[in-house]
């Protein structure tokens, strides 16, 4: 199996397959394809993992493209940013934001991931639900925004604000903490919650999220008015 990333900040993903290899995705995740390929969406994982999915707001379906042929199929991002590949180990695991997954090599895996920090998962908003992508195979993430990455040493402490973690390898860890100070939490402009990653491991941080996009366009908005 070989791939192509091309397209700047509206990336495009084509993934060439012989026959019999197969890719997987959220239920229509395709964009387009060329030559002979099956598409099956079913249940995979078993009852636990699709339940899994459906609460992290992902589709309880997944499908499965095999190529009977020589073929091409291409997968785009949902918003301007950036595509990354990962290439998981047999029993490697990394975590992701609910969205981040666009597709991946036959044979690995989807479950759902709890914040071990239950209680302050649900305070701090993003980052509470996320996805745990376990090999063996090859991931394909988006990511919004630029992608920034830092290989963090054990102990090595990385803050930001939340809904920023895009990917984290499984050896770190996530805490969500409340900004201290009274002046900072009504004036900081930053929200009251700030999330901490913990290394070892490597962590991928995306620039531009959906939801601030969305908060910077709210002023924008027309609303209408009753009269």
């Amino acid at each position: 199996m070989n791939y192509t990333i091309e397209g700047g900040s509206l990336p495009v993903l084509t993934i060439t397959l012989d026959a019999g290899e197969k890719i997987i995705s959220e239920a229509g995740g395709r964009t387009w394809s060329k030559g002979d390929i099956t598409t099956e969406n079913k249940i995979e994982g078993g009852a636990g993992k699709a339940l899994g999915r459906l609460v992290t707001g992902e589709s309880l379906f997944m499908s499965t493209y095999t190529a009977n042929g020589p073929a091409e199929i291409t997968f785009t991002n949902s918003f301007p940013g950036r595509i990354v590949a990962r290439e998981l180990k047999a029993g490697e695991s990394i975590i992701a934001q609910k969205s981040a997954f666009l597709c991946a090599s036959y044979g690995v895996t989807l479950a759902m991931h709890v914040n071990k920090s239950l209680k302050k998962g649900f305070l701090g908003g993003e980052g509470f639900l996320m996805q745990k992508i376990t090999g063996p195979g090859i991931v394909f993430f988006e990511i919004d925004g630029y992608c920034k990455e830092y290989d963090l040493a054990p102990g090595e402490k990385l803050t930001i604000d939340t809904g920023v973690l895009a990917l984290m390898d499984e050896t770190c860890t996530m805490d969500v903490q409340m900004v201290k100070g009274v002046k900072n939490i009504l004036f900081g402009g930053e929200g009251l919650f700030d999330t901490t990653i913990t290394g070892p491991g490597r962590v991928s941080l995306q620039s531009m999220t959906v939801s601030k996009l969305a908060q910077l366009l709210i002023p924008y908005l027309p609303f209408n008015k009753k009269k």
